[in-house]
């Protein structure tokens, strides 16, 4: 049995861009990058970047266009896939795309702005109003009340 399953998260590299194949199917590029952060046998820290070229088709891929930005930070599972074709002046070329099945965003509407933590008054603003003080009714729980 064999699998190709790959699995990623990390921010785009570049604002997502959406075409119509010509026989009316959507696709969506875009890129990814992928940070890992280890400390070598000397104790320094070390980082290193990898970068993948995304391709999500259909709906997802309408999804992709409309809703990702440059820097979103995001998860993509999917498949591996290489392509090959001839260029122009006759060289070989080749991509090793990651084809997106499934798409999970990883920050809120509000935090993709800059990506920078909030000043305290303004994330002071954004969290809901709770009055502890108001005058709330006792309420006694049965075990007749337990749903299960």
């Amino acid at each position: 049995m064999d699998l190709n399953k790959a699995m990623i998260i990390g921010r785009l590299t570049r604002d997502p861009e959406g075409r119509t194949t010509p026989s009316g199917q959507t696709v969506c590029t875009f890129g990814m990058a992928t940070n890992r952060v280890w400390t070598d046998a000397t104790g320094t820290k070390q980082e290193k970047v990898d970068y993948h070229n995304i391709v999500a088709w259909g709906k997802l891929g309408d999804i992709c266009t409309q809703y990702l930005k440059k820097g979103r930070k995001i998860y993509i599972e999917g498949r591996i896939q290489t392509r090959d074709w001839e260029a122009q002046d006759g060289t070989k070329k080749n991509r090793t795309e990651l084809i997106a099945e499934n798409m999970i965003m990883l920050e809120s509407k509000s935090s993709q702005n800059n990506f920078a933590p909030k000043p305290a008054a303004q994330a002071k603003e954004d969290l809901p109003v709770v009055d502890v003080n108001a005058d709330t009714e006792e309420q006694d729980i049965k075990v007749e009340d337990i749903p299960f």
